[in-house]
């Protein structure tokens, strides 16, 4: 069976996920890459014209609920939206998170911004993995997953606030996974280099008012170490697809980075001993 002109799989056939941040970048993606492998996806957003129109195209294997990660009601009532529609949650994927649009340095630090970017990015992905952990505990299996990023890996990335929001959220997945092991529910985050998405571009294109998109893309493509490829929401796709599915069963409190090797290595440009003269 083919879907736009690419083989549907079956890595996720009669499983039920539950995506924070769906209608539109990463999760969107994902969203569309569990349905072309068998599951039934419930989009949860706060966007709610957006997101609806996104579970209309991704076609009847994916619904929309309006959520707002910041309050744990709404939290609580995607996941009961879920069970209540589907019987079961086998997927739960954290990915809703803000961009931090603060000054870079420490002394003009804004705490207001701070306690609303962690309230999002790290209070929203407790809240998820809390409200998905109370229907997975009792059938004793399930997959949650969390965006991170290599913002949280190394320094000097991003503003300090984003930074420590995504080293929170590894944190968090390695915390967790101790505990929800002994129910055979597996916890893994995914840290993906910077991709060319709304969230990234809508702050670049704030930092750099000058530079037109065509400018600000080949900068943010230009910013990684593999040469010949850039990373795309669907590489972060790929990654969760294979996190989630049978293939990671025994992958657990892993932190899955896409980066093309760019935070595990820093070169001293020294020449060639050839070049020197």
């Amino acid at each position: 069976m083919t879907i736009k002109g690419f083989i549907r799989g079956s890595k996720l056939e009669g499983k039920v996920a539950l995506i924070t941040g769906a209608a539109s970048g990463i999760g969107k993606a994902t969203a569309t890459k569990f349905i072309d492998n068998g599951a039934k996806v419930v989009i949860a957003d706060i966007q709610h014209q957006l997101g609806q129109e996104t579970a209309e195209r991704l076609g009847p294997n994916a619904s929309f609920v309006a959520c707002d990660v910041t309050k744990e009601s709404e939290i609580s009532n995607a996941v009961d939206f879920t069970v209540s529609m589907h019987n079961q949650l086998d997927i739960m994927y954290c990915n809703a998170g803000v961009p931090c649009k603060t000054s870079p340095s420490i002394v003009d630090l804004d705490l207001a911004m701070f306690d609303k970017v962690m309230n999002i990015n790290v209070r929203g992905v407790m809240g998820g993995i809390k409200h998905a952990s109370r229907v997975m505990i009792p059938r004793r299996t399930g997959s949650i997953l969390c965006t991170a990023s290599v913002t949280g890996i190394m320094g000097g990335l991003a503003q300090h606030t984003y930074s420590v929001s995504k080293s929170a959220v590894i944190g968090i997945v390695r915390s967790v996974a101790s505990e929800l092991s002994k129910h055979g529910i597996r916890v893994n985050s995914i840290s993906p280099f910077a991709i060319p998405t709304s969230f990234v571009m809508d702050e670049m294109s704030q930092a750099f008012r000058g530079l037109d998109y065509r400018e600000l893309l080949q900068m943010v493509n230009n910013a990684g170490a593999l040469e010949g490829a850039n990373c795309e929401p669907d590489d972060v796709a790929n990654a969760a697809l294979y996190l989630v599915s049978h293939d990671a069963k025994y992958v657990s409190g892993h932190n899955l980075v896409v980066d093309g090797g760019f935070t595990s290595f820093k070169s001293l440009g020294f020449p060639a001993p050839n070049e020197v003269h």
